[in-house]
């Protein structure tokens, strides 16, 4: 019998596998982390109507839509949804559809 020239013991072996999966584990928490959709202040809109839209599009209450509408106007920006890549970016088409200025970021960037 001709010895194979690149056998491996059963520990390298092991050893590579948990390597693999610990590899592994860290691309799925990262496809994972939330994503943030977030509506920009823009001189177009009336408060009145982005508080509608906040309300027709999450359901939001009167006071909750509000408040982030207030966040928009005061501060620039606002957080309004979070979750993964693909429901971010389907929030926020729904936004432009409704003529807000919204982006997507992910959870980790934002500051």
């Amino acid at each position: 019998m001709i010895p194979a020239t690149n056998s491996r013991s059963p520990l390298q072996v092991l050893e590579n596998q948990v390597l693999e999966n610990q590899v592994l584990e860290e691309v799925e928490i990262n496809l994972e982390r939330d994503w943030l959709c977030i509506v920009w202040d823009d001189p177009v809109n009336l408060m009145s109507y982005v508080t509608h839209v906040f309300i027709v599009l999450f359901g939001f209450s009167r006071a909750k839509a509000t408040e982030l509408m207030m966040k928009v106007h005061n501060d620039g920006k606002a957080v309004v949804t979070s979750g993964s890549r693909e429901e971010m970016e389907r929030d926020v088409a729904r936004l432009h559809e409704y003529g807000l200025w919204a982006t997507i970021i992910r959870d980790d960037q934002s500051s």
